[in-house]
C-alpha cells in the first residue's frame, strides 16, 4: 500500500500539478519595439501570483519601484501604470509570490523607437 500511495504522489509531481507560476506573456512583448511608451504594462502569470516588487530601468540609466499597491491580491495578470521615460530600452525587473508560498522573479524589457 505504501509504494501504490507513494508510486501516485511520484505521479502527480510528474505531471507539473505543483508547478510553479511562471509568465505567459508580456505587453508589450519581451524584446518589442514599440512606437510610443504604453500606460501600462500587463504581466499574464501562467497561476494565480501576487506581484509583491516591480521595478523598471531606462536606459540603465534611471530606475524607479513601479507603483503595484492595487495589486495585494493573488491574480493571474498584472496591470501596471507605466511612467514614461522617453525612447529608449525599459527592462523590468519583477518579484511574486506564487500561492504555493514559493517566491517567484524574472525580467522581460521592450524598446520605445523614437
Amino acid at each position: 500500500m505504501k509504494k501504490l500511495l507513494l508510486a501516485a504522489a511520484m505521479a502527480t509531481f510528474a505531471t507539473g500539478s505543483f508547478a510553479h507560476s511562471e509568465v505567459k506573456s508580456v505587453i508589450p512583448a519581451n524584446n518589442a519595439t514599440v512606437e510610443a511608451v504604453p500606460e501600462t504594462i500587463v504581466i499574464n502569470f501562467s497561476k494565480k501570483m501576487r506581484l509583491t516588487k516591480l521595478t523598471m530601468t531606462h536606459m540603465e540609466k534611471h530606475t524607479v519601484d513601479l507603483n503595484i499597491d492595487g495589486l495585494k491580491k493573488f491574480k493571474k495578470s498584472a496591470i501596471v501604470p507605466m511612467e514614461s521615460k522617453g525612447a529608449g530600452t525599459y527592462k523590468f525587473e519583477w518579484r511574486g509570490l506564487g500561492k504555493d508560498g514559493h517566491a517567484m522573479k524574472g525580467e522581460f524589457m521592450f524598446e520605445v523607437a523614437n
